[in-house]
């Protein structure tokens, strides 16, 4: 736990105090923190929410955005939830992986949220969310947006083995399969890595490239992109249950208007393709076959811990999240 992490707490717990006797009046006030910086194009779509439930909640419900991850480490928020610190928070399941592995399906599905919504998908790794870390999981704010391999060169002939990329730990065991070396690097460090050589390249998604200022490093985008940028708002179950069930319904529908809107993401990353286009960041093609293969390699390896976490629940959570 870090220091600007501790000295959070004393300010959050008064104010999750708050919201728990706002909850039993007429305006429940909840406390948010957030896993992406303000202004980022990870952290919009959370900002639309705030503001839609501000706006249409009126006397109802009260968000309040106490920070982001200057105020608490990402990895530290999962935590935060199930010890009742704060409210709710945006967030990725790959930050509390350590606590809900099986969440990493969210990943990994080719699904949209409708559908697992419809199938089961949904309500089953909510409970699981609840039954191992009391945590809600409210829904999906970020879909259709692919993870990429981004080269500082522009390669002739890609032969994947030896090169050096910044990774994560959720897709390393499909960058050992590819031959790649995974390096963790924190996203501060990369522009100066590229700079110095010691990476070749880093994985991120097809969107929010430039918030980084990575282009500048940048000749190459690897096609096809792989697993799922998932980002979403998860609740304290404590907090969750404090609040009435008109409160929670509101909270609800105005998840499921956003959800409804997720296809958006898709023209966004149109939009930033075009922009890497202009930057001189080319696509580089995988051969028909070698693409499949990639494809088949990244699912393979992407389920293997979410096996091995929770068989049982692993393979009905494939099922239900698998086309």
């Amino acid at each position: 736990m870090t220091y600007r992490f501790s000295a959070l707490l004393p300010a959050a717990a008064l104010a999750l105090a708050g919201s728990v006797q706002g909850a039993s009046a007429e305006e429940a006030v909840l406390r948010a923190i957030s896993a992406f910086q303000a202004s980022t194009v990870f952290y919009d779509p959370f900002q639309l929410f705030v503001d839609r439930v501000n706006a249409n909640g009126e006397g109802l419900v009260k968000i309040e955005v106490i920070g982001g991850p200057d105020a608490m480490p990402p990895f530290e928020i999962g935590n935060a939830l199930r010890s009742g610190i704060v409210d709710l928070a945006n967030t990725t399941a790959v930050y509390h992986a350590n606590l809900v592995p099986e969440g990493l399906a969210m990943t990994l599905t080719n699904r949209p949220m409708s559908e697992l919504r419809e199938n089961g998908g949904y309500a089953l790794l909510d409970q699981i969310h609840k039954d191992k870390a009391k945590l809600h999981w409210l829904g999906r704010l970020s879909e259709n947006i692919q993870y990429h391999i981004y080269l500082s060169d522009y390669p002739e002939n890609l032969d994947f083995g030896g090169l050096k990329v910044r990774s994560a730990p959720t897709y390393q065991a499909f960058f050992n399969g590819l031959g790649i070396t995974p390096v963790q690097t924190a996203p501060g460090e990369v522009f100066t890595a590229l700079e110095r050589n010691t990476i070749d390249g880093y994985a991120w998604p097809s969107i929010g490239l430039f918030d980084l200022g990575w282009q500048e490093k940048t000749a190459a985008r690897i096609e096809p992109g792989f697993f799922q940028v998932e980002t979403g708002v998860y609740f304290s179950d404590k907090s969750w249950q404090a609040l009435s069930e008109e409160q929670q319904d509101f909270l609800t529908e105005q998840m499921l208007e956003l959800e409804a809107e997720n296809g958006r993401f898709t023209e966004l990353a149109k939009t930033d393709f075009a922009r890497q286009e202009e930057e001189g960041i080319r696509a580089y093609e995988l051969p028909a076959e070698e693409a499949a293969e990639f494809t088949a390699m990244s699912l393979e390896q992407g389920w293997k811990p979410v096996l091995a976490a929770s068989p049982e629940n692993g393979a009905k959570l494939r099922d239900l999240f698998v086309k």
